[in-house]
């Protein structure tokens, strides 16, 4: 139940129940949830508050939501009605997030004030009430909060390039037969870092150093066979594979793994950094070789730089552009040849590409065995996305459609981007949960994300298990959607029953439910049998 509060200075108000989230990126005791918790609880006894529930993310960045269960958990509770408070209380608005668009910051806070919940920032010296002042004020802040975050990383990729240049180790594992040395501020050795250890000081520096003797012969045997017996990244895999010898990784070796250890320029001491970015926690892409920093001499060599020359000219001999027909023909021979494909059977043939290279070439192995006229046998069947899948979600939307119409408003539908458009202002897009059967032998439906995401708000049409039909529907936000995949299954039925609706106009329903009102031009619809979000 809610209450209101004739004002905030009457001693006989009723108390107003209010939830809090805290966030921490780093250990750094200004932030700290603790010291935020402290200054949220005296806020909440000054303006008479009552602190019922709390969300938190700790050690994670305020860049991006994806990552952050915290927020994720409180927006889902808003916007699914599950939450028993009436005020989000917020340390300030750097803890709500460091969005480098401050449009987002101002988004998530939007969908909270249209759900009837107001957010307040306890910290700011000003109130979060509306006005043209607090409104200037809070587009300020935000700027300012994602303007740090910009700020700091150029001083942290500044400092990481002047520490490559004096031959520190600036990234993760090192490559076959390297380890890392960890050395104090006065260059005095601590000892080894294993795989997946990290330094705790700031002080501490990285050196990269050779190995045991056995993998640094294994390392220069790699490069002879390439340069002086003119074998093949495959032929050269298998050799080692047939010995028992492993990987990095405790792995079989693989063509791309000795591709990367005859690429890398570590083998004759040269350090090399930003080679690839992912700054701001943006999408990783490759950097231009200009770019690369690149310090040789930085720690002793473990190949000849001759050999290693040599091995890179052999390598570049080798690359030969195929046409898309060529590599077609080369997978029917190998088809013939072994009777089955598999990404592994492809990797293993002398005379393939890659098979990332089909990927990319054609967009799956699927569509190119489909080229080929090959049909796995494999153990999962896809949905057929041209019969099927289309007919699915076309029996769908036009029950959806008609609903809305019936009621007065208007819907369209775009079949290239797969958006319903409901009165021209809620976006919907729909999606297909598929279904598989685990090893274990429980089914698991998965609603793979697109990477142009967008609209308000994801429906998924749950298949059977036959993948012919819909069981039922999905509701799930947009705002907030794994990075991924979003993952459903009998296991966790509380969280499956969250978001799903058994008909069409049970979903519909619950949208009109919704703190964005899709039916503005029409009348809700009947509610012939709604099923109610958990």
């Amino acid at each position: 139940m809610r209450y209101e509060i004739r004002s905030e200075n009457d001693a006989d108000a009723i108390c107003l129940r209010a939830a809090q989230y805290v966030r921490m990126s780093t250990d750094y005791q200004k932030y700290s949830t603790e010291n935020q918790i402290a200054a949220i609880a005296t806020y909440a006894a000054e303006h008479n508050l009552e602190i019922v529930r709390t969300y938190k993310d700790e050690g994670r960045s305020g860049l991006r939501i994806d990552r952050r269960q915290g927020i994720k958990d409180l927006l889902g509770d808003v916007v699914l009605g599950r939450v028993d408070f009436d005020r989000i209380l917020v340390f300030d608005i750097s803890r709500w997030g460091r969005f480098q668009d401050a449009d987002e910051a101002a988004h998530y806070e939007f969908i909270c004030t249209q759900a009837g919940i107001k957010v307040h920032y306890c910290a700011e010296q000003f109130e979060n009430d509306g006005s043209f002042v607090s409104s200037i004020m809070k587009c300020l802040k935000r700027i300012d909060a994602g303007g740090y975050s910009r700020d700091l990383s150029n001083k942290v990729f500044a400092g990481q390039c002047r520490l490559v240049k004096l031959g520190f180790r600036q990234g993760g594992s090192p490559g076959f037969g390297l380890r890392r040395q960890l050395i104090d501020e006065n260059g005095n050795y601590k000892g080894p870092l294993t795989r997946g250890q990290r330094k705790h000081l700031q002080s501490d520096r990285v050196l990269l150093q050779p190995g045991p003797e056995h993998e640094l012969a294994l390392v220069r045997e790699v490069f002879r066979q390439c340069v002086l017996e003119q074998r093949t990244d495959t032929q050269i895999a298998r050799e080692l594979n047939q010995e028992g010898l492993k990987n990095r990784l405790g792995h079989p070796w693989t063509s791309q793994s000795i591709r990367y250890l005859l690429s890398n320029e570590n083998y004759i001491g040269t350090n090399i950094y930003n080679r690839k970015t992912c700054r701001l926690r943006t999408t990783i892409r490759n950097n231009s070789p200009s770019a690369w920093i690149r310090t040789t001499g930085a720690f002793p060599p473990i190949v000849e730089p001759d050999l290693f020359w040599r091995a890179q000219q052999v390598k570049k001999q080798r690359r030969v552009y195929l046409s898309n027909r060529e590599m077609l023909a080369r997978l029917s021979a190998l088809l013939r040849e072994t009777g089955r494909l598999s990404a592994g059977i492809i990797d293993d043939a002398e005379d393939l590409p890659h098979h990332t290279t089909y990927i990319t070439r054609f967009g799956s192995l699927g569509k190119a065995y489909k080229l080929i006229e090959y049909s796995p046998k494999c153990k999962f069947h896809p949905v057929d996305g041209g019969v099927v899948l289309n007919a699915n979600i076309a029996r769908f939307v036009n029950e959806v459609i008609a609903k809305i119409e019936g009621s007065g408003g208007t819907a369209s539908f775009d079949k290239a981007s797969r958006m319903l458009t409901i009165n021209g202002a809620l976006t919907i897009s729909v999606y297909v949960a598929r279904c598989l059967r685990t090893e274990g032998g429980w089914l698991r439906w998965t609603v793979s994300r697109r990477i142009n995401l967008h609209g308000d708000w994801i429906v998924a049409l749950r298949m059977e298990a036959d993948r012919q039909n819909a069981v039922d529907y999905l509701l799930l936000l947009v705002a907030g959607f794994p990075k991924q995949r979003a993952e459903f299954s009998y296991h966790h039925q509380a969280r499956l029953d969250s978001c799903r609706f058994e008909t069409v106009e049970g979903l519909v329903a619950a949208l009109w439910q919704k703190p964005r009102i899709i039916f503005a031009r029409g009348r809700p619809p009947k509610k012939s049998n709604p099923r109610e979000l958990a």
